[in-house]
């Protein structure tokens, strides 16, 4: 936190508190003023090294917010992957008087003590993308056991003819993400039927690159070179480091898998880098997500949002919704991200792409 935010002095000790809170690990700032009141929605997301947030999640909830309520303002935090921060911009916002809060958890299994004081202070916490643990008062995300399934299918289909005799390394998501384990589980339900074997697999903190990228090294120095012939990686941002290690030790012609269709997974299968990754529609999902929200905030019914049910740990029957997804090669990013306008043409042919892409017929 700045030095000179710590210095701020205001009139009482309880308001200083909480805009200390508020400020702290602030990254982005306030969309639309300050205050608590029946007009505020708390926006908070995990991190920004996934850069689906910020360069999509938060401004469709912002847009679809504001145009649903134009009194509404939105009060934003990313916590950079640090789950203390989180509760404390959490509790900064119920401090301030905000009654409908959209939660992405850093932790999902850390929030239960926090949702539940909140509830019982009538404030509505909606679990976006993590089923968040607690007394949430609805969830959105995606059939992410099903998502893990099509990571595992395009990696067989890739595979192709080889696959029945061919070792695979899985690089996992995190173990504090609640949708890690799903996916994870939605892949070997498909590679563990489809593949020879899982010769290697680790589980990644935080969803990071780095990391992946040291772990996939580890898998080369342990298998070599053609000791595995196909990579599972569980998003995008660690594909990318799965890739720098693979090209580093000189391994060609793996097939890899990612997901989150990120601008640089798409270069990097544009390229040959990277062999598939998955298409999740974020649009409809953070859209939905406001929609809920505002709803909640002013009192109005949410069955028709929610049509399905969910359980976490700690609730049972959480009002749900959850979107399907699809595989994206080389050979539909035309029909599926160029289609949905997900990205444009030339925000994936950059120059350094502009070969490649004209092999792949985008340009």
């Amino acid at each position: 936190m700045n030095a000179k935010v710590r210095r701020v002095v205001i009139g009482t000790a309880a308001i200083s508190m909480a805009v200390s809170l508020a400020a702290c690990g602030k990254a982005g700032g306030d969309d639309g003023g300050s205050g608590g009141d029946n007009k505020t929605i708390g926006l908070l997301l995990p991190e920004n090294k996934t850069t689906r947030y910020e360069t999509f999640d938060r401004p469709y909830m912002t847009d679809k917010i504001k145009s649903l309520c134009k009194d509404c303002k939105v009060k934003y935090n990313n916590a950079n992957q640090d789950s203390e921060l989180q509760k404390k911009q959490f509790d900064a916002l119920i401090a301030q008087g905000v009654k409908t809060i959209i939660l992405d958890a850093v932790d999902a299994q850390a929030t239960k003590s926090w949702v539940d004081r909140a509830a019982k202070k009538d404030v509505k916490v909606v679990a976006y993308d993590r089923l968040a643990e607690g007394d949430i008062s609805a969830y959105i995300s995606y059939d992410n056991f099903k998502i893990g399934e099509l990571q595992g299918q395009g990696l067989v289909e890739a595979l192709g003819d080889k696959a029945k005799d061919s070792r695979v390394v899985m690089i996992n998501g995190s173990p504090t993400d609640p949708n890690a384990p799903l996916f994870k589980k939605g892949a070997h339900s498909v590679l563990d039927k489809k593949v020879k074997k899982v010769v290697y697999e680790q589980d990644i903190p935080d969803w990071s690159p780095d990391e992946a990228n040291k772990k996939m090294g580890a898998a080369v120095t342990k298998l070599g070179k053609d000791g595995f012939d196909g990579v599972y990686a569980a998003n995008d941002g660690m594909a990318g480091g799965v890739s720098t290690a693979m090209k580093k030790a000189g391994v060609k012609d793996v097939p890899l898998g990612g997901q989150d269709a990120e601008l640089a997974g798409l270069q990097r299968i544009i390229k040959g880098d990277q062999t598939l990754t998955i298409y999740k529609a974020i649009k409809p999902q953070a859209e939905t997500t406001a929609k809920i929200a505002v709803n909640l905030l002013q009192g109005k019914k949410i069955d028709s949002l929610t049509p399905k049910k969910v359980d976490s740990k700690s609730k049972k029957d959480v009002p749900a919704q959850l979107y399907s997804a699809q595989i994206v090669t080389k050979d539909n990013i035309k029909d599926t991200i160029l289609k949905d306008k997900v990205y444009e043409v030339g925000q994936i042919c950059t120059p350094q792409f502009a070969k490649a892409c004209k092999a792949a017929g985008l340009k």
